[in-house]
């Protein structure tokens, strides 16, 4: 297992599409890096086998500037800033722009697929496809399947793998189709409860403060401040009133918009005072606290224990 030293607790920049595939020629010398070109105008997209692309090194701990839907078949760790979830034999992972993680391998047979696109691969052409990718699957990244649903899932793979080698002139409208079904047929496996929710003007509302919340994270440098750390300044860059933003935010997810900010600080404390060596009060002036009494203050509050007491207990030496 890795400790704290190790590349997998090291806050990292953004990783752009670019920066992936120069990470996958690193591993692969042998393999051919599709063009990049395209992302300014009509976006970009792969489609990959993870036998011949995953390593068992450790991914980076970082964010993401693209979307990424992977058929797991082997077993790993998916590291996030608040969990730490066990992937069992076969899985299905969504990853989007706004969460950071690390992808772990315990298992020597890694196989599956995986496929990577942009925002404006999706964006415009298929709102609620993105909302899916955004904001239904958000709190479920990974979602367990039986060896009936994997066959599925393998079949459209497939499609889009032979899809890409073709010729087709609308080609690309096609792998919008096929991630469409890939989602609709991970949100079949779920419960409905945790996805079916009114596409009105509150759930609109509530996805924007969600992304712009999370896009002010990872914190990657004892010199990136939160920018954004009350109901008033989310309302102010969104436009909108704040006592409007807290109704839609209360309506559909059940908590306040105070409480899910709260709550993303203090994950991103976890994850600072457990992947970094920076002292608390780096991570209390990172986090916006003018004193580190105040962090301390606020940290107990959320987690039921002081930060040094946490890094202490929590993280291994």
């Amino acid at each position: 297992m890795l400790n704290k030293n190790e590349e997998l607790y090291v806050v990292n920049k953004i990783e752009s599409l670019q920066d992936f595939y120069e990470r996958l020629k690193i591993r692969h010398p042998d393999v051919t890096i599709p063009s990049v070109e395209t992302v300014t105008n009509v976006g970009h997209f792969g489609v990959f086998k993870r036998s011949t692309h995953c390593s068992a090194q450790p991914s980076p701990y970082n964010r993401r500037d693209y979307y990424k839907i992977s058929l797991i078949l082997g077993s790993g760790i998916l590291h996030y800033p608040n969990q730490r979830i066990i992937v069992k034999e076969r899985g299905l992972l969504f990853t989007n722009p706004n969460i950071p993680y690390a992808r772990e391998a315990t298992s020597e047979t890694q196989a599956g697929f995986f496929c990577l696109f942009t925002e404006n691969f999706i964006h415009n052409r298929n709102e609620s496809l993105r909302e899916s990718l955004l904001w239904k699957l958000q709190g479920c990244p990974i979602i367990s399947i039986n060896q009936h649903q994997e066959k599925i899932f393998m079949e459209l793979f497939a499609k889009m793998m032979a899809e890409m080698e073709s010729m087709y002139v609308h080609k690309y409208d096609m792998l919008r189709n096929y991630i469409q079904l890939i989602v609709h047929e991970a949100l079949k496996v779920q419960p409905p409860d945790t996805y079916v929710r009114e596409n009105n003007a509150a759930v609109r509302l509530t996805s924007m403060f969600i992304e712009l919340l999370e896009r002010q994270f990872p914190i990657g440098s004892t010199d990136h401040i939160l920018e954004l750390r009350t109901p008033h300044d989310f309302a102010e860059r969104l436009a909108v009133h704040v006592n409007h933003l807290n109704h839609a935010v209360k309506e559909v997810t059940g908590r306040t918009t105070s409480e899910h900010i709260l709550k993303r600080i203090a994950t991103e404390a976890v994850a600072l005072l457990s992947h970094t060596e920076w002292n608390v009060g780096q991570i209390a002036y990172c986090l916006g606290f003018e004193y580190p009494a105040n962090f301390n203050i606020f940290f107990k509050r959320q987690m039921q224990c002081t930060p040094r007491f946490f890094r202490r207990e929590r993280v291994p030496s």
